[in-house]
């Protein structure tokens, strides 16, 4: 079986892959003060519940864009199952070229969806990643990654907001009822949640103004199906885009 885990600056996703189903999937927050033994403590309890056998377990990959949490989470597959894990990188066997200046800059998470997109969903396409940062990854027709866009997540521009102006007070993420704002809080909600709207599809118009043929469009991240429901720009919406390409990764660089 092989253990999977995605570490993003919010959320540690780890999952585990029996060779045809995802057999469990549990996120922990991120936290670089966090050891391996308190990864192993919550990991192996939430995998018991699910009566995952640890014994079974002879992969594992890694991914991530925190560097600070890599060398617990190694010692947590090395000490608690007994493998040593695949680290993510742009030197390692993708199947694709990475068609941009430094290949090495790209945060390996943009190009895991692009991997997982174009398996599952061909192309040429573009995923965006809804998470701390807002990212576009163009994908082209065979499958080679072509570049992108980053921008502010929505969650850190409504706390650089909050922070920012005094009386402006912290508030949650949601659709709102109507554009126009009757109150503060109704207004900034459909500053944020419209304002991002117009930011994907004016994105996404100007990408598709680049390219002769019609692209699909993926989403991913956890705010990916709250989004989709203001706008008619997805193609799809995956939550789990990552994983399937850590998943992929796994097979064409561990499992011949």
């Amino acid at each position: 079986m092989l253990l999977v885990i995605d570490a993003g600056n919010t959320n540690i996703v780890v999952a585990v892959h029996d060779g045809n189903h995802w057999l469990g999937t549990w996120r922990l927050s991120t936290s670089p003060q966090r050891t391996s033994d308190e990864y192993a403590s919550t990991l192996l309890t939430l995998m018991e519940k699910q009566h995952i056998p640890i014994d079974k377990i002879d992969k594992a990959i890694i991914g991530t864009v925190v560097p600070p949490v890599l060398y617990q989470l190694l010692l947590l597959c090395r000490q608690w199952f007994s493998v040593e894990p695949l680290i993510a990188s742009s030197c390692l066997d993708w199947g694709f070229e990475i068609l941009v200046t430094n290949p090495q800059e790209v945060g390996v998470d943009r190009l895991l969806n692009g991997l997982a997109a174009y398996t599952l969903y061909d192309g040429p396409l573009v995923v965006i990643d809804l998470g701390t940062a807002t990212t576009f990854d163009v994908i082209d027709e065979q499958g080679n990654y072509c570049g992108g866009v980053i921008s502010p997540g929505l969650t850190l521009s409504l706390e650089a907001l909050h922070k920012a102006a005094a009386r402006l007070p912290k508030i949650g993420i949601g659709r709102p009822h109507s554009v126009i704002g009757k109150e503060t809080i109704g207004a900034m909600r459909s500053g944020i949640y419209w304002g991002y709207i117009g930011l994907i599809e004016g994105i996404i118009k100007r990408i598709q103004s680049e390219h002769a043929r019609k692209l699909t469009i993926i989403g991913t991240g956890g705010l990916a199906p709250l989004l989709a429901e203001g706008t008619t720009v997805f193609t799809k919406i995956n939550a789990e885009l990552t994983l399937e390409g850590l998943k992929i990764l796994a097979h064409r660089n561990l499992i011949k």
